[in-house]
């Protein structure tokens, strides 16, 4: 059953055969992307971009398959129905009983069909909130994969409450009293990725990129053509050294030569090193400082600091005067205050009758 929950299963010669060759050319673009990295930086992000949204780069149950000892996943968020983009349930990792929730892409046009491309619906993020607070009461940890371009945008999203459901689970992350550990796997984008991001250490993979908005939609934005998408990459600073540099994540994991999709199980066997490394870590902190930490954590990114200024500008002195000429600007002064008189007409000859 545990084989069957995760997809385990033997693939036959010509599948290993084309899997093979595949990751030959992988590895050859790989080597590419490294000799460009050095002359161009724009062209290196924008590889790893293309890294981190390459299709067959392992998802959460592919990595699961590798880390999990078993796995029993939930469905539904009892309000509406499941969204298949959204993973969630229990795991056992080396003894270490975990819930886990991710988004969850298709490995053909058939499933991403199914699975909405990995975008979630309101109904997925409350399907995970629902497997939050159950971990919350059963005291397990939280472990949460992203890979996601953006939640999903169309009307029936907005119908039903997509914004309202992202808002909720980012406040409800805050301030679970359990350990949460972020994992961002592939492409982790705009409010779809940090609904279920809100973690107390943030992993990523080294070619998954983490960012407020595609690259393409801010080219769109900023350049009115998703031409300028690689450079929107580059300024955006979406990588996940940057993100590291910027204090977003807080490690790096290494992935196999050629990206994680030439090796989904050494991949697998690496973040769970990492994972376990910080559980932990983070069991071992007091619930009530693990939470205030948490929300430290949040409320600190992108603060920044006011000094003043080294030199205070003084503004020039007035122009001196004489005595002289400060009397007679008060006279003047003076004169412009006083009102002028009325003009009254004479009137020499007594008034006519008809003027009586």
């Amino acid at each position: 059953m545990v084989d069957r929950l995760l997809g385990r299963g033997r693939d036959g010669k010509d599948g290993r055969d084309a899997r093979d060759a595949r990751d030959a050319r992988d590895a050859d673009d790989a080597k590419a992307a490294e000799a460009a990295a050095a002359t161009d930086p724009k062209g290196a992000v924008w590889a790893r971009v293309q890294l981190a949204r390459n299709l067959r780069r392992p998802r959460t149950l592919e990595l699961l398959k590798a880390m999990a000892d078993e796995f029993v996943e939930l469905h539904g968020d009892r309000l509406f129905g499941d969204d298949e983009a959204i993973v969630a349930g229990f795991a056992r990792i080396e003894g270490h009983r975990v819930a886990v929730i991710g988004q969850q892409k298709g490995a053909d046009t058939e499933e991403n069909v199914r699975r909405n491309f990995g975008m979630p619906h309101p109904e997925g993020y409350r399907k995970a909130m629902r497997v939050m607070e159950l971990a919350e009461r059963s005291g397990l940890p939280i472990v949460t994969f992203v890979d996601v371009p953006g939640a999903h945008p169309g009307a029936d999203s907005e119908e039903r409450g997509i914004a309202e459901a992202i808002a909720r689970s980012v406040g409800l992350m805050t301030r679970l009293r359990v350990p949460i550990v972020t994992v961002i796997t592939g492409e982790g984008g705009s409010g779809g990725a940090l609904a279920i991001a809100v973690g107390d250490v943030v992993l990523a993979l080294e070619n998954a990129v983490y960012s407020v908005i595609s690259p393409e939609g801010c080219a769109s934005i900023l350049w009115r053509t998703t031409d300028e998408a690689p450079t929107a990459a580059l300024a955006m600073r979406m990588t996940a050294a940057d993100q590291e540099a910027l204090g977003v994540v807080d490690w790096v994991i290494a992935e196999p030569h050629g990206g994680a999709h030439t090796d989904p199980d050494e991949t697998g066997r690496r973040l769970k090193a990492a994972i376990l490394r910080d559980l932990d870590r983070l069991t071992a902190i007091p619930v009530d400082v693990l939470v205030e930490q948490r929300y430290r954590r949040y409320r600190s990114l992108g603060a920044y600091t006011e000094v003043a200024a080294t030199e205070a500008i003084v503004p020039p002195p007035p122009p001196k005067t004489g005595f002289g000429d400060r009397i007679r600007g008060l006279i003047e002064a003076g004169q412009r205050a006083i009102p002028a008189p009325l003009q009254v007409g004479r009137r020499d000859e007594p008034p006519a009758r008809e003027d009586v």
